[in-house]
């Protein structure tokens, strides 16, 4: 077969395994917290909070459609007008009989209409109070999905660390294995004890039990950061260390702090909302009747059509400074949130003032680690050329082999600590994370 066969061979091969190869799924701390906050049910509030603010906008609008309102009423009076003997006794001949007396019965069915000519502002007021309402329960959603993160991150940061750790066991075991391996001959030329095979045997068993507990437990996190996430994870997942940059901008953007505000513009939606109801209001009204006797045409006794056209005005010129009042409760309010956001700002910065040291602290502990790690390497090197050499104990080798295992452990440990403490810290301030 020549090249050209070959290639060709080798693309339909690749095709016909295509489906059965699966891709290694990767993953970032960022999806994480994007499928958290949408598959949490937190997450439709905001739409059940849009659509209560629709409603309520759109029926706020409708004060300005004219209302209708139909009516039918049936009184008797026991006694009425009769100015028939009034007249009657008048010297002017026949003039007795023109006047009939008023009805005992009045009959009456009218269609009202009133309409809203000028309401001082009265509805855009309101209309401005529910908009800043529903930034107020879109920002309070944002802060409970926010909280979120803190979940995320203690499952997420727990899987990368076991999985530095099942890297660097599984390193280790194979270590073992290797030394195992070229004892069996030393065993079989009576130039090493068994008891020596057994040391590290019993290492070996070690590092199966804990190989064995880091799955178990790898396992059981990655099915509660699906749960969380909504992600479908498998064993083979790989989780990406986020990376934060370097950590210079200590300003605070948490949504907490930014609720506030908008509380504030909510009560002072509500505070232009009282002066407004002090304004004047200018309306219109029309009723269409038909009765007996028809409209205020008492003497008529008979049932006819009837209409009645007018305007009027309604003004509060005086409420007993009930208005000052209920704006200075606004203003004990605002007060009220100023203080807490300022406690807020202050423990917030507090934290990140401790989480910052944290971090110090952790890159110093990381500079000191590679040293450790270089001097127990070459301690370990130096106890195998030792127990080769049959000047130490199998014993004394595995512990100088631990040794320099559990240095690089803790190294690893506190290099996922600090990809922790970073974004803590950056959670703290209310910074997102790419």
């Amino acid at each position: 077969m020549n090249l050209t066969q070959i290639t060709l061979v080798l693309n339909v091969l690749l095709i016909l395994a295509a489906p059965f190869i699966q891709a290694q799924q990767v993953l970032t701390l960022r999806e994480c917290y994007d499928r958290a906050a949408t598959v949490s049910a937190i997450s439709s509030d905001k739409e059940v909070y849009s659509g209560i603010w629709q409603i309520r906008d759109q029926n706020l609008a409708r004060e300005w459609l004219p209302s209708l309102d139909a009516n039918g009423s049936f009184v008797y009076h026991s006694s009425v007008v009769d100015l028939s003997e009034v007249i009657g006794g008048l010297p002017v001949p026949g003039m007795a009989g023109l006047i009939r007396p008023m009805p005992h019965e009045q009959y009456r069915l009218t269609v009202e209409v009133n309409q809203m000519l000028y309401d001082g502002g009265a509805i855009r007021g309101a209309r401005a109070l529910e908009k800043a309402g529903l930034r107020v329960s879109e920002k309070q959603v944002e802060a409970d999905l926010y909280a979120l993160r803190n979940q995320v991150n203690n499952y997420y940061f727990s899987i990368l660390l076991l999985d530095r750790q099942k890297e660097l066991l599984e390193n280790y075991l194979e270590t073992i294995n290797k030394r195992m391996a070229s004892l069996d001959a030393a065993i079989h030329n009576g130039m090493v004890l068994k008891s020596d095979l057994d040391v590290l045997m019993a290492g070996k068993l070690g590092l199966v039990q804990q190989i064995t507990e880091n799955r178990i437990r790898r396992d059981a996190l990655l099915k509660m950061l699906s749960a969380i996430t909504g992600i479908t994870m498998d064993s083979s997942a790989q989780l990406m260390v986020p990376l934060t940059g370097v950590l210079t901008d200590n300003e605070l953007q948490r949504p907490e702090l930014q609720l506030f505000d908008l509380r504030k513009e909510q009560l002072e939606a509500s505070r232009q909302l009282i002066d407004i109801r002090k304004m004047p209001k200018v309306f219109g009204f029309a009723t269409l009747g038909y009765g007996n006797p028809p409209g205020n045409n008492f003497f008529k006794d008979e049932f006819a059509p009837f209409a009645v056209v007018g305007a009027g005005v309604r003004w509060n010129i005086f409420d007993w400074n009930k208005s000052a009042g209920d704006k200075q409760l606004v203003a004990f309010q605002q007060d009220l949130l100023d203080n807490r956001k300022k406690d807020l700002s202050a423990a917030l910065t507090r934290l990140s003032l401790a989480k910052l040291a944290e971090i110090r602290s952790l890159e110093s502990h990381l500079e000191t680690d590679g040293q450790i790690i270089e001097l127990r390497k070459r301690i370990a090197a130096t106890a195998g050329s030792q127990y080769e050499n049959g000047t130490i104990t199998a014993t004394d080798y595995l512990n100088e082999l631990n040794a320099e295992k559990q240095a690089l452990i803790s190294r690893e440990i506190h290099r996922i600590n600090l990809a922790l403490s970073r974004v803590e810290y950056m959670n703290i301030l209310g910074k997102e994370i790419n």
